[in-house]
């Protein structure tokens, strides 16, 4: 039987208090941000576009989702903002992968942004293989993310883009910087923490490499 969570208990001391930090940094909510904010640095695109694509993304993949946690949690859905729970994820997951969908709908109305529009679609796919999986296992979802970051990052490197190779090496720094956090803090074990960097790290290339 699944153990049920009231409230997260783990590792205390100063190493869980980084391994929280971590966690918080690398949230899922905030890897498209981040993404972006690579892209939009040195980009030639007018000042209000740039603002308009952060202002996009950061409504569908933080904002939304935010109150859809806050809605879900006060109507007594789930039993702690952390989502221990693989039962309790499934909704928010359902929720999620919409929020990715519509993003990546509303980005394929700029054509400047085709590259992002890409991204937000492979990370609704991803979303959508977190569900299915979450149905019956528990896989990682911060992995999930960075392994798309990585893949995104290292076609952008693949393709000739010099400038992505830093971006490309610091998310693969923090991916195993993550990894190892998720595992000293119990939320995952190994085999769901490298399920979930392989599947998102795959997903999202082949969605960006043939869409």
């Amino acid at each position: 039987m699944e153990q049920q969570h009231i409230e997260y208990a783990g590792p205390k001391g100063g190493w869980a208090r980084l391994a929280h930090l971590l966690s918080t940094l690398l949230h899922p909510f905030f890897v498209p941000l981040y993404a972006l904010l690579v892209l939009l640095s040195g980009s030639l695109l007018l000042t209000s576009t740039k603002l308009y694509l952060v202002g996009v993304i950061l409504l569908y993949t933080f904002a939304l989702p935010t109150f859809m946690l806050l809605l879900l949690r006060h109507l007594g859905h789930l039993s702690g903002y952390r989502i221990d729970n693989r039962r309790e994820r499934i909704l928010p997951l359902m929720l999620g992968t919409l929020s990715y969908l519509l993003c990546a709908l509303t980005l394929l109305k700029l054509p400047v942004a085709m590259l992002l529009h890409k991204m937000m679609f492979g990370a609704a796919l991803c979303q959508l293989f977190c569900l299915l999986v979450t149905l019956r296992w528990k896989i990682s979802l911060h992995l999930t993310a960075q392994g798309g970051l990585v893949a995104f990052f290292s076609i952008l490197t693949i393709a000739g883009n010099g400038r992505m190779l830093l971006p490309l090496l610091f998310s693969v720094l923090c991916s195993g910087l993550l990894s190892s956090a998720r595992l000293y803090l119990g939320c995952h074990n190994g085999w769901q923490v490298l399920a979930g960097f392989m599947s998102g790290f795959l997903i999202m290339f082949l969605t960006v490499l043939l869409l």
